[in-house]
C-alpha cells in the first residue's frame, strides 16, 4: 500500500505543477480536466503526508523510549507513543478508505425520477413530498434544478415526476436512494384518524452523455400530442408533448413541460440515454453488479428500503438498520445523515472485501 501511496504522490504533484503550465492555463478545457484529476488526488496527499510523518516521529519515539532510564520520562514518552500511535492508526484507516476504487458516475449528474405507488391519492401527495426533500436538499448544496416531465393529480400530488439535479458529487450523494420508499401517516381525507400506508417509487439515474449512448433515429418513434396539466386541463393548444418510444427496447419516455416541441424532445432523448445506459451497465455487470449493489441493499426499485413514519416522527432506513426521529428535519432536506449512514456502510463492506483488509 506504501508504494501505490508515494506514486499516486508524486503523480498529484505532478499535476499541481501542471496546473501552473501556461499552455495549459491558456487551455481552459485541459485545465480543468487537470484540475479536477488534482482535487480527487488533494486528501488522500495530505492524508498521506501527515500519516509518513506520523510513523516517522512514532519511530523516534521508540528510539527514545528504548534508551531512555528515567522512570518518568519513560512514562511521558510512553503516554506520546500511544496517543500517535493510535492517530497513526486513524490515519492510516483514512488512507484505505481513500484507495477504495471511485465509482466513475459519482461526479455525474442524475436524472431523478418518482412514481406513485401503492395508496392511490396519498401515494401521489407523498411522491410530491419526496421531489420537495431533494429539490430542498440540492439547494442547500447547490445544485441546479432542472424539471424534465411531471404527471399531476387533482389534489396536487404527482403520479410521475422526473428531474435533473445538476451539481458537485451529485450522483455520489444520491445513488443509494433508488427503491421503494413507503410512508406510515393519516391521510387529509381520512375521517376515522387510522394511519394509512403508501408508497412511492424512486430511481435515480446518473445522466448519460451523447458519447456514451448512440441512439440511431431509426430506433425512435415520435408522437406528439397536446399536453396537459394538473386536473387534465390544457397546458397550451399547440401539439407540443412528446412521446419517445425505443423500438429495440420498448423504453417510452413523455415530455410535455415545456412549449416547445424541440425542448420536450430534447428532455425526452436526455431521460432515455439515462434509462438505456443504465439498462445496458446492468447487463454487462450481471452478478458482479448484484453482488455490490447488495452491499448497502440491492438498490432494485422493487426493494423497500426506507420507512418515513409520521405518527412516530422517525425515518428508518432498512438497509442498514438506521432510524432517526428526526422526520420533519429530512423532509425538508437535511438528507446528510441519512447519505452519511449509508456511504459509511457501503465503504466498510467494500473494505471488507478489499486486498487490505
Amino acid at each position: 500500500m506504501f508504494e501505490q501511496l508515494e506514486e499516486m504522490e508524486k503523480k498529484y504533484e505532478h499535476l499541481t505543477e501542471m496546473l501552473t503550465q501556461p499552455e495549459i492555463i491558456a487551455n481552459q478545457a485541459e485545465f480543468q480536466r487537470i484540475a479536477r484529476a488534482q482535487a480527487a488526488l488533494t486528501e488522500l496527499a495530505a492524508v498521506f503526508r501527515d500519516y509518513r510523518a506520523a510513523r516517522h516521529e512514532l519511530s523516534d519515539l521508540q528510539t527514545m523510549l528504548a534508551d531512555e532510564h528515567d522512570h518518568d520520562m519513560r512514562a511521558m514518552i510512553a503516554a506520546e507513543e500511544k496517543e500517535l500511535g493510535e492517530r497513526s492508526d486513524a490515519l492510516a484507516a483514512r488512507l484505505r478508505t481513500l484507495l477504495l476504487p471511485r465509482d466513475p458516475d459519482d461526479e455525474k449528474n442524475v436524472i431523478v425520477e418518482i412514481r406513485a405507488g401503492t395508496g392511490g391519492e396519498e401515494a401521489a401527495l407523498f411522491a410530491g413530498d419526496l421531489y420537495r426533500m431533494y429539490t430542498r436538499y440540492g439547494e442547500a448544496r447547490h445544485w441546479k434544478n432542472e424539471l424534465l416531465s411531471a404527471s399531476y393529480t387533482d389534489i396536487g400530488g404527482f403520479r410521475e415526476i422526473i428531474f435533473m439535479l445538476e451539481g458537485r458529487d451529485v450522483y455520489s450523494r444520491l445513488k443509494f436512494e433508488s427503491g421503494v420508499h413507503r410512508v406510515q401517516r393519516i391521510p387529509a381525507t381520512e375521517s376515522g384518524g387510522r394511519v394509512h400506508t403508501s408508497a412511492a417509487t424512486v430511481a435515480v439515474l446518473p445522466e448519460a452523455a451523447e458519447v456514451e449512448i448512440d441512439i440511431d433515429p431509426n430506433d425512435l418513434r415520435i408522437d406528439i400530442f397536446c399536453s396537459s396539466g394538473p386536473g387534465g386541463q390544457s397546458v397550451n393548444t399547440t401539439q407540443s408533448a412528446i412521446r419517445v418510444t425505443h423500438l429495440p427496447t420498448g423504453l417510452v419516455v413523455s415530455c410535455q413541460d415545456e412549449k416547445s416541441q424541440h425542448k420536450n424532445k430534447d428532455k425526452a432523448l436526455r431521460v432515455l440515454r439515462a434509462r438505456l445506459l443504465e439498462k445496458a451497465r446492468a447487463e454487462a455487470q450481471g452478478e458482479i453488479a448484484e453482488r455490490r449493489r447488495n452491499q448497502v441493499g440491492t438498490g432494485d426499485r422493487s426493494e423497500r428500503i426506507r420507512t418515513y413514519n409520521f405518527p412516530q416522527g422517525r425515518v428508518s432506513d432498512h438497509r442498514i438498520g438506521l432510524t432517526l426521529h428526526k422526520l420533519d428535519a429530512v423532509l425538508l432536506g437535511d438528507l446528510d445523515p441519512v447519505v452519511d449512514a449509508l456511504t459509511d456502510a457501503d465503504q466498510a463492506a467494500r473494505l471488507r472485501e478489499s486486498e487490505w483488509a
